[in-house]
């Protein structure tokens, strides 16, 4: 089976006045060969898997390919060319080609003029990861039809439901199963890298006989877990106070911004907030509100011993740490506690009135 090349380089060459992208977009899970391979965006973990993907797709059609490296950024005139010509026996070429977004003249030129004739038998991965806008010129030519390519984007994956996404969809492709209570503890432990999450959901698939349990990841990362935002969330909405405040100590004492802490607090309660006095059908309700299946259940679980004057409570009481650990208070520390007692609790701090 040869690498798939798209024909369509006639009307839509140049783009036809039309917006948007014309190429395929591939997701970076299930890259594939083309003449063409537009790697773009920020998100390098991501990047560097469909890369890696690119080259065991061809080098398992052909055990004898060719793979070259070069820099645009630091480029030497014909290397594109050189690298990308047929050999003496025929072997597929892939050439990676890393740094457009700092290409060169020189390269530019270069490219250009490539992707209007790409050579048979060689893919071309160019990685642009979104940070200038040097190169766009060769960026809209290629979306446009030009060398009949695909663009795999690489978008930053910020969000913790995407980093949620990002650690599932790494079990789901190794075919093994972890727990949702799980999963949520690993993304929580590893909230600010996903190129370590990605490295700690690869050693939990190889090392870990059977499905990855809450104990598992005590086991491996529990020093982690220990001082993430979401486990003093957990700890704080599940009504233990003594472990709440010890458990936010310790993530202070580690380092923890008191910003993403409170967005941890934030988050789940406003996800409470959408489940409570719903009686649908955990399925149903995830697609009416746009959600997991498993978040509506570990929402229902977090609502146990809640009431509406409670969860209003707790969500104003978030609301003032947010405003508070953003500047409009000295003492941010205070704010976090003042919200870890509110909420653990539930009941109003000290002379505070519960509206």
């Amino acid at each position: 089976m040869s690498a798939p090349r798209s024909s369509a380089r006639g009307s839509n060459a140049r783009g036809g006045g039309a917006k948007g992208p014309k190429i395929p977009q591939v997701p970076w899970r299930e890259p594939r060969p083309a003449s063409i391979v537009l790697v773009s965006g920020p998100e390098e973990i991501l990047a560097e898997r469909a890369t890696a993907g690119v080259r065991d797709y061809l080098r398992a059609e052909d055990p004898a390919l060719e793979v070259s490296d070069i820099r645009a950024d630091d480029y030497g005139a014909g290397t594109l060319l050189a690298m990308t010509s047929p050999s003496l026996f025929g072997e597929p070429r892939l050439v990676r080609v890393a740094g457009v977004e700092k290409c060169t003249d020189a390269f530019l030129q270069e490219a250009l003029k490539y992707i209007e004739n790409p050579q048979e038998g060689a893919t071309v991965i160019l990685r642009h990861t979104g940070a200038s806008v040097r190169g766009k010129k060769l960026l809209d030519a290629i979306r446009a039809g030009t060398g009949g390519g695909i663009e795999i984007a690489c978008a930053a994956v910020k969000r913790d439901s995407d980093r949620v996404d990002f650690a599932a969809g790494e079990f789901k492709a190794a075919k093994k199963r972890i727990a949702p209570s799980a999963l949520r503890s690993l993304v929580s432990a590893f909230a600010d890298d996903l190129t370590e999450l990605a490295a700690a959901c690869q050693q939990l698939i190889g090392d870990v006989e059977g499905d990855v349990t809450d104990e598992v990841i005590t086991k491996y990362y529990g020093g982690r877990v220990e001082v993430s935002a979401f486990v003093v969330a957990d700890t704080a909405i599940a009504g233990r106070y003594g472990e709440a405040l010890i458990a936010l100590r310790h993530a202070l004492a580690s380092g923890a911004d008191p910003v993403p802490m409170v967005a941890a607090f934030a988050m789940k309660l406003r996800t409470m907030a959408r489940v409570a006095g719903n009686r649908e059908p955990s399925r149903q309700l995830a697609q009416r509100l746009g959600m997991k299946d498993w978040q509506v259940d570990r929402a229902r679980r977090d609502l146990a011993g809640w009431n509406e004057r409670s969860l209003g409570m707790a969500i104003q009481a978030t609301a003032r740490a947010d405003a508070e650990v953003k500047g409009a208070a000295r003492d941010p520390i205070f704010a976090l506690e003042r919200m870890v007692t509110v909420i653990a609790t539930r009941e109003p701090f000290g002379g505070d009135i519960a509206r």
